[in-house]
């Protein structure tokens, strides 16, 4: 079980004008999976008009009414989030080539439907380098499961963490040319690999508890905002989460807040703001693990 606290802080040069901002920080409750025991969040100052909603993909979303004259914004997030994944996974997934049937015969059309993933996105489109990279790495007889670990580990390999090379906006093609980037982009780059062999991809927004090394006391707030993949299995898989930035299943040091088509619909901070002026900002995260 663990405890998840977030600050996030705006200072800005001259009083802003009103706006509206949606936050996408809160934990999710996954059945058999995660199940959050409280969550709560404070603005200081104060927004006044605020509230919360589901988006499409079940996502839990803050809506805040900024009003004018900020100076300064602080968002800060508290919640207590049991992760019950299994350790290890058992392969029920379809070789590659028998994919495609089962996908064809699921019928529902909900949030977690395959069909919602199979195209490219605004954030991910079709890239050809990406689609070779993806071809290179099919052996024959594969299984969903077999590629999505294969995959992801190869972009590990060609990928170097650099939270200096790439922006927000930095397309996934860039970034895999280059061979660096951050979480976000080795998730976006994998979902595009992924679409291209036909296996539904998912992006998923979340935290990630890190350990410090041996010896070493851990730092208050050094957790971070995370990003991974979640690949469609065949119907008696299912979902599988994969996190190609640490070349592994994602499993209970992984905490979800939400997953969508691409960084676009997960991303923690969206809306609008009337400026005059510069704005700076910085986040925090803290994860500890805590007794029931």
């Amino acid at each position: 079980m663990y405890a998840v606290r977030q600050s996030i802080r705006y200072d800005f040069d001259r009083p802003t004008g009103a706006g509206r901002q949606l936050f996408r920080i809160l934990p999710a409750d996954i059945p058999g999976v995660q199940s959050v025991r409280e969550a709560g969040y404070a603005f200081q100052p104060d927004v006044g008009e605020r509230g919360e909603f589901n988006d499409f993909f079940g996502t839990r979303v803050i809506e805040a009414a900024m009003p004018p004259g900020l100076v300064s914004l602080d968002l800060t997030m508290h919640s207590v989030v049991e992760r019950t994944a299994e350790d290890a996974l058992l392969d029920l997934s379809p070789p590659l080539y028998g994919l495609a049937a089962e996908l064809a015969a699921h019928r529902t059309v909900g949030p977690r439907a395959p069909h919602h993933f199979t195209d490219p996105s605004r954030r991910i489109p079709h890239s050809a380098l990406i689609a070779d990279f993806a071809r290179a790495q099919v052996q024959k007889g594969m299984t969903v499961q077999v590629l999505v670990e294969a995959l992801g580990r190869a972009l590990h390999d060609h990928m170097t963490f650099d939270s200096k090379a790439t922006r927000v906006d930095t397309a996934p093609e860039e970034a895999f040319a280059q061979a660096r980037g951050v979480c976000q982009d080795f998730a976006q780059i994998m979902v595009g690999a992924l679409r291209t062999l036909g296996v539904p991809g998912a992006y998923v927004g979340g935290y990630l508890r890190t350990l410090p090394p041996p010896g070493k006391a851990r730092l208050v707030g050094a957790d971070a905002m995370h990003a991974w993949v979640r690949a469609w299995a065949g119907e008696e898989m299912g979902w599988v989460d994969y996190d190609p930035t640490n070349a592994c299943f994602a499993r209970n040091d992984h905490i979800d807040v939400g997953f969508g088509r691409d960084y676009d619909d997960v991303a923690p901070v969206t809306g609008r703001l009337r400026l005059d002026g510069r704005q700076s900002g910085s986040h925090s995260v803290d994860i500890e693990e805590i007794t029931a």
